[in-house]
């Protein structure tokens, strides 16, 4: 129950644009006994659509979103970043390139738990002028972690409240609205509903609709099949660290998914 009626989220027909995201040849062991190493990953994510991957049941997306934000370097690897840098790019400079991520994992890496909103804004937002010749200014971020809030949706005591005394579900909506808001080029998502109630799911799922509208490359990366065929132009599954065969094809520009 979420006290109305549940919003549809509606993509239109959009034509793809340039290469934003540029991957070729991608092989990277895990260091995690129990991960996935990948093994020779090639893909092209373009401005204007959304990419989904999709992923088996529990295998988890750790070793391609550290590669991808570049927390672990590829190794030679090719990694073109928005198409105006290439090869190993660490995470600030690939930020600066217009990348913003959502990982899976909220607390610890999405965001920093004894922290307020505000100043978890301010780790990934430094530069919308939350930081300027060096100085912070607080009243940038608030204003900024008041927006994502009430965009959003996140049930909170406002930008102080620390990121650990968030339910899941209002921690994830706060951490996807602060990426969306920062005005990317090119976003990677992990999960993006999980957690959240079905009235978040929608307006999550929308949000990046909105922002592959305005031309945003995006990557999704999920478990969740139907969502993919709700929000994805294009769709592959990941699997034992590689891309299956013929598994990487265009869907049918339509809202519905398709059987198959």
């Amino acid at each position: 129950m979420i006290g109305g009626e549940l919003a549809e989220c509606h993509l239109t027909p959009c034509e793809a644009k340039e290469v934003r995201l540029d991957v070729d040849q991608l092989t990277l062991a895990s260091p995690d006994p129990f991960g996935t190493s990948l093994k020779d990953i090639s893909m092209q994510v373009r401005s204007g659509e959304i990419f989904g991957h999709c992923r088996r049941f529990r295998q988890r997306p750790e070793e391609l979103m550290t590669a991808l934000s570049g927390e672990r370097l590829s190794g030679g690897a090719m990694i073109k970043a928005v198409r105006t840098g290439g090869g190993d790019l660490n995470p600030a400079k690939r930020r600066a390139l217009g990348l913003t991520f959502v990982p899976e994992e909220r607390l610890g890496r999405g965001a920093v738990p004894p922290m307020s909103l505000a100043y978890n804004a301010l780790l990934t937002g430094a530069r919308k002028g939350m930081v300027q010749r060096g100085m912070i200014h607080p009243s940038v971020m608030k204003t900024f972690s008041k927006n994502v809030i009430e965009r959003f949706k996140v049930k909170c005591g406002g930008a102080q409240s620390v990121a650990s005394s968030l339910s899941g579900g209002n921690l994830q909506k706060f951490i996807v609205g602060r990426e969306t808001m920062l005005q990317p080029k090119m976003m990677i998502v992990a999960q993006p509903t999980w957690g959240v109630d079905v009235g978040a799911a929608q307006l999550i799922r929308q949000a990046l609709i909105d922002l592959r509208d305005q031309g945003v490359a995006i990557l999704v990366i999920s478990e969740e099949l139907d969502e993919l065929f709700t929000i994805s132009d294009r769709l592959c599954v990941l699997a034992e660290g590689g891309f299956r065969p013929r598994s990487s094809q265009r869907r049918p520009r339509s809202n519905k998914s398709e059987p198959g």
